[in-house]
């Protein structure tokens, strides 16, 4: 498995700290978005793996209300869809009409970042390894909030590289605290905030990433992980991509587009930190990609009409949802994104497992917060079904 790594990564990756035994992870952990069911158990082991990787081992849930995981409740855009059909009809070409390059010109026009500052990727999983692979190691660790998207913290912890948690700011209305992650790790090699945060849709303030991008130390990198961006309808981190300063951008197409067993996604960084991800593995993963997924993303991007809409629709359904909760006199905290946290008062698998009986697939809950469960923000119907639940839930 090692010489699946070049020379030039082994080296950058033995300058930095690794050991040669680490090799062998890393090449699993790239792999992970393109093969990770067959490769990773042997160097795992099946729980682990599964751990790893939240797709495997699924169970069939078609039949529920399905509020657990963040999906849209629709699917992409119709004409966004009937572009992917007219792909579909050309699929016996690799590359039939250059797709890959018209995804990243879109997303050029839309975001105001040069071409040459874009990667399209098979959703965003595998750039959020790689940005711990490369800019993390043994001697400069991984800081986050508490509660985020656990995935740093698994490939970190695979990796055996110092994680500091730091909890949201509830005097900042659940904001990553910026400066209280810097103090907390002043050596780290990656500072990573999601906004809107997963799992509570909270947002942090851009001029605190800003802060946080000009105060981090010397040869450390932000990665803002903007999956829910859209939802928010807030500003993007993407201008200090533009400026050329020390950040990775993470974007998916899984969530406000319907995208997410369709695969597609962007890092936006200067071309310098790209070439740092890309040399472990010795291939591009960014040219995997499916060109139904480059023809939907490429349509849906540009619709801003639709966005706003779709965006507005599962406010609506959000804050109906808010209106019932308060009445009932169940705590939660607000959310700009779609989805948000709900305080059961008591352990919240049970609380699971009883929407489960009602035909409602509700989210987990994270291991700072035993109590609560995150819900997605799914259709309006989806929504009253939920409320019709939690009736009997908390009877």
């Amino acid at each position: 498995m090692t010489t699946m790594i070049p020379k030039d990564g082994r080296d950058d990756l033995l300058d930095r700290g690794y050991s040669r035994r680490q090799f062998g992870r890393i090449a699993a952990l790239l792999g992970m978005p393109v093969a990770a069911a067959a490769t990773l158990p042997h160097f795992m082991g099946e729980a682990h793996a599964a751990a790893a990787i939240p797709e495997m081992n699924r169970p069939d849930k078609s039949g529920m209300v399905r509020i657990a995981t963040n999906e849209c409740w629709t699917g992409p855009f119709p004409t966004a869809a009937e572009a992917g059909a007219a792909a579909i009809k050309v699929g016996n070409r690799y590359e039939p009409t250059n797709l890959r390059e018209q995804l990243i010109e879109a997303a050029s026009k839309v975001e105001g970042i040069p071409t040459s500052h874009i990667l399209p990727w098979p959703g965003s999983s595998d750039p959020l390894s790689r940005v711990v692979v490369t800019f993390c190691s043994p001697t400069r660790g991984l800081v986050t909030a508490d509660p985020t998207y656990e995935a740093a913290w698994r490939t970190a912890e695979w990796l055996k590289v110092k994680i500091t948690k730091v909890p949201l700011s509830p005097a900042n209305n659940y904001a990553a605290d910026v400066r209280a992650m810097v103090k907390a790790d002043p050596n780290a090699g990656l500072y990573y905030v999601c906004s809107p945060n997963n799992p509570t849709g909270t947002v942090t303030p851009i001029e605190d990433i800003e802060w946080l991008v000009n105060n981090k130390p010397e040869g450390a990198i932000v990665v803002v992980d903007e999956a829910y961006l859209h939802f928010a309808g807030t500003k993007s981190a993407a201008y200090l991509v533009a400026q050329n300063k020390d950040v990775v951008v993470l974007r998916t197409f899984s969530k406000l587009f319907g995208m997410a067993g369709l695969r597609l996604g962007f890092s936006f960084a200067k071309p310098e930190l790209h070439e740092r991800m890309m040399r472990y593995d010795g291939r591009n993963q960014s040219g995997t990609l499916s060109i139904v997924a480059l023809a939907i993303g490429g349509s849906a991007l540009q619709q801003s009409t639709n966005i706003v809409n779709r965006r507005n629709e599962m406010i609506a359904a959000r804050e109906a949802t808010f209106e019932y909760l308060r009445k009932r006199n169940i705590t939660f905290i607000p959310s700009n994104a779609n989805m948000f946290m709900v305080d059961w008062k008591r352990p919240a698998k049970s609380v699971k497992a009883e929407y489960a009986a009602q035909g409602v697939d509700i989210g987990r809950n994270w291991p700072i917060w035993p109590n609560m469960s995150r819900i997605t923000v799914g259709s309006a119907e989806d929504m009253k079904k939920f409320c019709a639940a939690t009736d009997k839930v908390i009877a």
